[in-house]
């Protein structure tokens, strides 16, 4: 399929760099640090090759969210924008961004999504999770009510938020003690991002703000395999739903959130997901460059799924979410 959109692609900063080394063994760094550097030549001819029109791309992981300083954090994030920024300029036609932004602090963080959105012409947000501050002792997760302004200049702006995976803090994570293998995209990054987005459902937050959109990645991270149970477990008992959200998770998800194919290029699991939130509510992306843009191409351009989804899954749902046919402001 020739002018597909992929929007969960990645890019680093000399000062971010190292925070993905960990995800690659020690012979595959060169290949995986080349990757994250390029922007402008090998990453087009891959686009070229197999049909990517356009890449909307962020900050790699966990980057700003990792950075407990908020001046640091502020700086850090401006910084990645203004590169971002320069970076699209050149090639307008083939790339746009998406914010990072410095979630440490609500207030921070929405100045920034202004700026980003009203002057440099970002088409949305992508946030590596929760985020970590000093004197905090522990992470921060943006379903608070602190948060709840920051939301609603998101709605009034009408751009998509994406939350991305990162690892939980060691402190957190001792059920995976003695396992390091179960770290990363392995599972615990689709476990935290999961949690989040539950806390996101929960709160209230789409009750208050119903025209945010929130997107997740690898197929959703678990959660549309799990709908039927969050809101039907142990139906028998008197008390249902003790949260404060007014209705039930799968509301939410399948009218505030949307998923990527994004590092999942598994068709019965596609097909799972489509049956659950429909091929209106999923997007194309690979994860570039953790994954392989030629896998991501070649089995979705030939998944078995009707003409019409492929066309709203690679590349309509996108184009309208993200308002590409619009020029950015």
């Amino acid at each position: 399929m020739q002018g597909k959109v992929a929007l969960e692609e990645h890019f680093a900063l000399t000062e971010t760099l190292w925070d993905s080394a960990r995800f690659a063994p020690e012979a595959d760094w060169p290949e995986l640090k080349a990757r994250l550097i390029d922007i402008q030549d090998r990453r087009l001819r891959e686009m070229d090759a197999h049909g990517i029109e356009m890449m909307l791309l962020s900050l790699n992981a966990p980057a700003v969210q990792a950075v407990p300083v908020l001046r640091d954090a502020i700086e850090l994030a401006r910084r990645a924008n203004d590169f971002l920024a320069e970076q699209v300029q050149r090639r307008p036609d083939r790339f746009q961004g998406l914010a990072a932004l410095p979630m440490q602090d609500p207030d921070a963080a929405t100045h920034e999504l202004v700026r980003a959105v009203t002057e440099l012409g970002f088409r949305g947000a992508l946030v590596n999770g929760f985020s970590e501050a000093h004197g905090l002792p522990r992470a921060i997760y943006y379903d608070t009510k602190p948060f709840w302004p920051f939301w609603a200049e998101l709605e009034r702006l009408g751009v998509p938020f994406y939350l991305h995976p990162r690892n939980p803090r060691p402190e957190d994570a001792p059920i995976y003690d003695g396992h390091p293998w179960l770290l990363g995209p392995t599972w615990a990054f689709g476990q935290e991002t999961a949690v989040h987005a539950l806390r996101l459902m929960g709160s209230g937050l789409f009750d208050a703000h119903p025209a945010i959109q929130v997107v997740i990645g690898h197929l959703g991270e678990g959660l549309p395999y799990s709908l039927w149970r969050i809101d039907n477990r142990n139906k028998w008992m008197s008390e249902q739903n003790r949260y404060p959200a007014k209705r039930k998770i799968a509301d939410y998800f399948r009218e505030n959130f949307y998923i990527t194919t994004s590092g999942n290029f598994r068709t019965q699991t596609l097909i799972d997901a489509m049956l659950e939130v429909g091929a209106d509510r999923i997007l194309f992306s690979a994860d570039w460059p953790f994954e392989n843009i030629d896998h991501a191409a070649q089995w979705f351009d030939t998944v078995a799924i009707a003409e019409a989804d492929r066309l709203k899954i690679g590349r309509t749902n996108a184009w309208s979410l993200f308002k590409l046919d619009t020029p950015a402001r």
